[in-house]
Formats: structure tokens, C-alpha cells, sequence
């Protein structure tokens, strides 16, 4: 078992990590069939925690948890991990998919709408062409049946899915996430609007934005009436939380 370096971020212990290892991890997960649970944690999420037991427990056992957002990673830097960068979704997730493309590894996806996965699949296709799908389940909005929630998770892990990436917007992915664990055979990872940004339904950020922290801010533009309390809350509730702790995580090592 790999050793974990990890800080702690508002009461949630987050891995210190690169890029390289970041997609090694998941590919490893990935291979083994592991029931692993990846969660991708940016400021909404840590501040969430603290306000969510559910989600809270689902990050405490978490298999991976990586930084993501500009803050996190900015005071995971303080902790003394000086080169820490964010690991996002939307690109952990495609750079997976070259791993998995090379390696043969099977690829699942969970949510969004019928719309959104024809597209998704027609860019992936587009750039992984010789990707392996296992296949991509799109649930109601709504509480699903005992059998319809056995019926998807058999479902995924008959196609022998490595990787099931997860869209259903935080808490509720990781909270799916925790609740199948050793139910669906393979390494999930939470990526949010992930399945939107390629398909290319809701557009990402321009790279000089998210190079500067600021892909909030396009987001914030792009959607004002959903996110403008997210980012009002959640960020005035962070910056109170981590100025108690100096703006500086706590080293922490497994």
C-alpha cells in the first residue's frame, strides 16, 4: 500500500501530491478493480464538510482526496509542500482517459443527461478513439428504487469498468460514492461539472483564469443566480476558518 502525505484543510485531510501521482494512483486503483472512493476537493467541498456529516465521513475515508481550487492549494503550499498545484477534475479526469486509452483500461460514467453523455462520448471519441467504454448510465432526478440502484451498480460492474467517473455535483457524488463502496467494482471519482466542460455544454475558463485562480470567477459569470451564494458563503466561510489557522494546513502523515 502506498504511503499517504496528507494536511488537513478545515478539518478535511487532503493528499499531497503531483500530477504523476495523482494519475498513477488512479490508474493503479483503476487496474486492480479496487472499490475506491476519489474525491476532488476544492473550496465548496472542505467548507461543506464541516456542515455535512455524511460528506464529512465520506472524506475522512476517502482513498484519495486531491487539492483542488486555488485557496486549497495555496495553503497546502504554506504546509510546506512548496510545488503543490491544483489536481482538478476535469483534468485528472482526461488525463486519465490517455492512461486508459493506452493501457486498456475501461472507463464508466455515472449522471448527467442524455444530452450532455452524447456529447461527452462524441469528444472523448474524438480524442481517445481506441478508449474502451463500459458504459454510461444516466439516473433520474429523483430517489431511485432499491432495485434500479442494484440493477446500475450490476450494470457497471458487469461491463468490468475500472474507472467510474461520478457527475452528480457535490455532496451527493461522494455521498453515492460512500454508499457503494464494495458494491461497485472499481475506482470512483467525483468530478462535478466535469461531463459539461467536455462535452461543451457549459464552457470552461480561458487557461490564463485558472492559471490564476480565478476559474471561480468565470464560473461565477457564467451561472450568477446558482453560484453567486456558493461563492459568497462558502468563501467568506473559509477565509474565517483558515485565518484561525494562520491561512497554513497541519502536516499530517499515514
Amino acid at each position: 500500500m502506498q504511503q499517504r502525505t496528507r494536511a488537513m484543510v478545515l478539518n478535511t485531510a487532503i493528499d499531497l501530491m503531483d500530477w504523476d501521482t495523482a494519475v498513477h494512483r488512479l490508474v493503479t486503483k483503476g487496474q486492480a478493480r479496487q472499490s475506491a472512493v476519489v474525491c476532488i476537493c476544492n473550496v465548496h467541498m472542505t467548507v461543506t464538510a464541516n456542515r455535512h456529516p455524511a460528506l464529512a465521513h465520506v472524506l475522512k475515508h476517502a482513498d484519495m482526496v486531491t487539492p483542488d481550487g486555488a485557496p486549497v492549494a495555496w495553503v497546502l503550499r504554506r504546509a510546506g509542500y512548496r510545488d503543490q498545484q491544483r489536481i482538478n477534475g476535469p483534468d485528472l479526469m482526461w488525463r486519465y482517459l490517455a492512461q486508459a486509452e493506452r493501457l486498456g483500461q475501461i472507463v464508466s460514467f455515472y449522471g448527467g443527461t442524455e444530452a450532455t453523455m452524447d456529447r461527452l462520448l462524441a469528444a472523448m471519441l474524438h480524442t481517445f478513439p481506441m478508449l474502451k467504454l463500459g458504459c454510461m448510465v444516466i439516473p433520474p432526478f429523483r430517489t431511485l428504487t432499491v432495485d434500479e440502484d442494484l440493477d446500475y451498480a450490476n450494470r457497471i460492474n458487469r461491463s468490468g469498468t475500472n474507472v467510474l467517473f461520478v457527475g452528480l455535483g457535490c455532496p451527493k457524488q461522494e455521498v453515492w460514492m460512500g454508499e457503494h463502496r464494495g458494491i461497485v467494482h472499481a475506482a470512483m471519482v467525483g468530478v462535478g461539472a466535469a461531463f459539461d466542460y467536455h462535452a461543451g455544454t457549459i464552457k470552461r475558463a480561458p487557461l490564463w483564469m485558472q492559471n490564476s485562480g480565478l476559474e471561480w470567477l468565470h464560473r461565477l459569470f457564467a451561472e450568477p443566480r446558482r453560484l453567486w451564494r456558493r461563492y459568497l458563503v462558502t468563501n467568506t466561510l473559509f477565509i474565517t476558518g483558515m485565518a484561525k489557522t494562520g491561512f497554513k494546513a497541519s502536516r499530517m502523515d499515514d
